[in-house]
């Protein structure tokens, strides 16, 4: 059985060869900080959130696409697969993606915290590429695309050509970020000190980057700042607007930084079918608009953008028996074997 995961850093899905998607659950752990037992995981850990009592923690373990608490990653990831490989006796091979330009520490670790599970061997692919390859893309021919996948930890943004990646750049933060800003936002104009389940939940419900037709509101609820009391808040979409299109447009000047590297031939492919936006941030209301403003080329969401990420990487599957038959002048989008 081969297995294709996508490690992110708000939520993690597992692709099985021949059945598809069979896992999507947030990537965060509740623990006991003594002991670092792990208490829940997924769901379950995720509306405890905020509501912690003292020496337990929720947290989400990686940060910006790497994994920032490599004990807490491997025992999560071992929870996760245990749910979806239920037997041990046959040993998979599982893929995993990678943020463009991680270090070959995070490499590695992203590796470990896959093998602990006791795999049989691991191979790596760029989460811009699988995007590429999950949203239809002609990745492996000599034609360009620009993918930007858009999570919550970074934003990815690729030029594929013949199964591997001519320029790209990630920047960090992105959805993430998002949620801070709404806080800081809010205790800032209101006074009001929400938590990030509450931004998040916000974001999702009337965040846009376009001056909305009709307003819409959002209640929010928290601590007031200087009373130290419950308060509730009604905020405008045009106010979430005014929080997280700061962050947007660092992306959309990522975009551009793509674009005057890309050499001449490939931006004619790029012009002619346009900019592709995947992720669960590029659903945002106005995200094409901004991106077409700001570039000047067409852009457009993927279908069903949440899942790209793991699509291509099932696709990826396909490539392996190459790998490990070391077949020469093929292409191949995997790029590393552990």
């Amino acid at each position: 059985m081969d297995i294709a995961i996508d490690l992110g850093t708000s939520n993690t899905r597992i692709y099985i060869n021949g059945k598809g998607i069979v896992f999507d659950k947030p990537t965060v752990v509740a623990f006991y900080v003594e002991s670092n037992n792990i208490i829940a995981v997924g769901h379950e850990a995720f509306s405890m959130l905020g509501k912690t009592p003292a020496g337990m923690k929720v947290l989400y373990p990686l940060a910006c696409g790497v994994i920032a608490e490599s004990y807490l990653v491997e025992d999560m990831v071992n929870i996760f697969l245990k749910q979806v490989n239920r037997s041990r006796v046959v040993m998979p091979r599982v893929v995993g993606c990678i943020p463009g330009d991680i270090t070959e520490v995070e490499k590695r670790a992203v590796v470990n915290a896959i093998s602990s599970f006791g795999v049989r061997r691991v191979y790596l692919i760029e989460s811009a590429k699988a995007a590429a390859m999950g949203c239809n893309l002609p990745v492996m021919s000599p034609h360009g695309s620009l993918i930007c996948d858009i999570g919550g930890g970074t934003a990815d943004i690729a030029v594929t050509s013949l199964g591997g990646i001519a320029v790209s750049k990630s920047i960090k933060g992105a959805g993430n970020m998002m949620d801070e800003e709404i806080i800081k936002y809010v205790r800032r104009k209101h006074n009001l000190h929400i938590g990030m389940a509450m931004a998040e939940k916000c974001k999702v419900e009337i965040g846009c980057l376009k001056a909305p037709t009709e307003e819409k509101t959002f209640r929010l609820k928290g601590r007031h700042v200087i009373e130290n009391l419950p308060r509730y808040m009604d905020i405008k979409s045009s106010e979430v607007m005014e929080a997280i299109q700061e962050t947007a447009i660092s992306i959309v000047k990522g975009i551009l930084d793509v674009l005057e590297q890309t050499p001449p031939e490939l931006i004619g492919d790029i012009y002619t079918d346009g900019i592709v936006l995947s992720g669960g941030l590029s659903q945002l209301p106005g995200f094409t608009d901004l991106v077409s403003d700001y570039t000047g080329f067409g852009a457009l969401v993927a279908e069903d953008p949440s899942n790209c990420v793991i699509k291509g990487c099932g696709k990826s599957i396909d490539y392996i028996e190459e790998v490990e038959h070391l077949t020469e002048g093929e292409l191949n989008p995997l790029i590393a074997a552990y």
